[in-house]
């Protein structure tokens, strides 16, 4: 899909409104993003002929002609996405307007000489079909699914280049693992491999609250803490593609040992671990409430560096927000610079699924980012979705 690096962007709010809200009309998408007329009407005109989206029912206005509504084509794509953790992968099957078709979960060791294969293994059966669920598989044997577009994988470490997908991630021993190369030799189809944080920042900025800002944080806590900075719409992934590395961030150099081998890690205090070794000698409350108000001190540098407009948290450690809230609300305020101290942070509530569903969104953006990160396997992506033969083997 042609167009300018802006234009990519801006086709991606069209897709992720009304995929959040639902159909709207063209003066409703104009207004909710603040884009000219002649702007949603070109580029609403260029999604329509790549059947992306389609022309609905008229809308009833207070004066004047009915309104012609726009709404998504789900059936346009789907995408499989994978979450890799160290005892077991998530996979999800996700349409093009974020529906969720499927989700399945299996044993994974990543320790194993053969995790790659195993890896393959495990997406393989999706994609032929043996791993489906009925409802997913009868759609596929009535030619009604809508076709695959491509694989996503979401990896708690880093990933110097999603389309290339040479992990580095210590959580799961693995040091230069070739992913995105094995599953593309093994599946023949496109790949793409990102850090698991960056990955549910895509899904954010697709089709949850990122939707509306260009400049958010995505902050996660459970097993470890990340974050993923947007700016712009795009996240921001530093010069190797490690950027976001916010559980790494030094508290106290005298601090416990860290996973990563360094003392005083944010991580090695309000990480689930850390949170484990201090359950042992503290009430529950009061553990909770140190490690949020040493969350929410961190936080507060990190807002100060990047000025958000938004900070969306998630992650398995939300389900016990309201105990972690008690010291973390006020020491993000009293840290906060001024004029800052009024921003929003928002809780959502959490399952795992959501890390593989963020995985897929790498690949259900990429046809409105040409420019991007997805590079080769993003033109590949592009290619079976309008149908052509370019590119797809």
């Amino acid at each position: 899909m042609a167009g300018t690096d802006r234009g990519d962007l801006t086709r991606t709010a069209i897709l992720a409104l009304l995929g959040t809200v639902g159909p709207l009309s063209r003066t409703e998408i104009a207004r909710e993003l603040d884009l000219s007329p002649a702007t949603v009407t070109q580029l609403t005109r260029e999604l329509m002929g790549y059947g992306m989206l389609e022309e609905l029912d008229l809308k009833p206005s207070r004066g004047g002609r009915p309104a012609q509504t726009l709404g998504l084509v789900g059936s346009a794509g789907r995408a499989l996405g994978v979450k890799v953790t160290a005892d077991h992968l998530v996979l999800v099957d996700v349409r093009l307007d974020g529906e969720v078709l499927g989700a399945w979960e299996c044993p994974f060791d990543p320790a194993s000489p053969e995790a790659l294969d195993r890896l393959a293994d495990a997406v393989e059966s999706v994609v032929s079909g043996s791993g489906l669920g009925l409802t997913v598989r009868a759609a596929a044997e009535n030619g009604q699914a809508p076709p695959l577009l491509g694989i996503g994988v979401g990896v708690p470490g880093s990933v110097e280049d999603q389309a290339v997908g040479t992990v580095n991630a210590p959580t799961l021993g693995w040091q230069a693992m070739p992913v995105g190369e094995r599953l593309r030799r093994r599946l023949n189809l496109p790949v793409l491999v990102e850090n698991d944080v960056n990955a549910l920042a895509a899904a954010e900025r697709l089709y949850g609250r990122g939707r509306t800002h260009r400049d958010f944080l995505v902050l996660t806590i459970g097993r470890g803490v990340g974050a993923a900075i947007v700016a712009d719409g795009r996240v921001y992934r530093g010069a190797r593609g490690g950027a976001g590395e916010f559980g790494h961030v030094p508290v106290d150099p005298d601090g416990p040992v860290c996973g990563c081998g360094a003392r005083g890690c944010l991580e090695a205090y309000v990480g689930s671990a850390g949170l484990r070794a201090a359950l042992g000698s503290k009430p529950r409350e009061q553990v909770f409430a140190e490690a949020g108000a040493v969350l929410g001190r961190a936080a507060a540098g990190l807002i100060n560096v990047v000025d958000p407009e938004v900070v969306v948290v998630l992650g398995e450690g939300t389900a016990d927000w309201p105990l972690w809230r008690a010291g973390f609300d006020p020491a993000l305020r009293a840290q906060l610079y001024p004029g800052r101290r009024d921003i929003s942070i928002e809780v959502e509530s959490w399952d795992e699924t959501g890390w593989a569903q963020g995985a897929a969104a790498l690949v259900l953006a990429t046809p409105f980012d040409a420019a991007g990160a997805a590079g080769e396997q993003g033109r590949l992506v592009r290619a079976r979705l309008i149908g052509t033969a370019e590119g797809v083997s």
